[in-house]
């Protein structure tokens, strides 16, 4: 099985970007699709690719949102998206835990849950994080470039960049 692994904030639904910063929206209320995500998904859906979120959500352990408002914001995108489920990581950095981007943790989960080929598959992400856990995962990576003010680290390089989900999209079904 393939699939098509996509970071939640920033790529599935609008980061808040705040100093060149993207943050996750605190509650629904603050929840965004941008246009063109649902036709950008229903492309690859149509193409036979599993579609799953992927995201770390460390503000619920920093105090800044909780669980139940992620929970909340997810099951509006599982409502609004074609996607099968959506991974979480709720730790922070210090935590160091094998799920929290940018290690694989989450995509290994999916793998093993929908037996899914993850050299087959697609990492979508809007962070150097993403990418990372795409590579260290064996997915082809994608990189949604959003203009933070964000450096990647050197060794870190995606396999494909775009300014658009649909951009991301046509590279996956165009055979890359």
């Amino acid at each position: 099985m393939r699939a098509v692994l996509l970071d939640r904030d920033g790529v599935l639904n609008r980061a808040i970007v705040r100093e060149g910063r993207p943050y996750a929206p605190a509650n629904v209320q603050e929840l965004e699709i941008p246009e063109g995500v649902l036709e950008a998904l229903n492309r690859l859906k149509a193409k036979g690719f599993l579609l799953i979120g992927v995201t770390n959500q460390p503000d619920v352990v920093r105090g800044t949102t909780t669980r139940e408002n992620v929970e909340a914001i997810n099951q509006q995108l599982l409502l609004q998206l074609p996607l099968e489920t959506i991974y979480v990581c709720y730790h922070d950095d210090k935590d160091h835990c094998g799920c929290r981007k940018p290690a694989p943790g989450l995509l290994l989960e999916a793998a093993k849950a929908y037996n899914l080929d993850l050299s087959q598959s697609f990492m979508v992400g809007d962070r150097w994080k993403d990418i990372a856990a795409g590579t260290k995962a064996g997915c082809k990576t994608l990189f949604l470039d959003m203009k933070y003010q964000e450096v990647f680290p050197r060794e870190i390089t995606p396999d494909f960049t775009a300014d658009s989900l649909m951009g991301c999209v046509e590279w996956i079904i165009n055979g890359e």
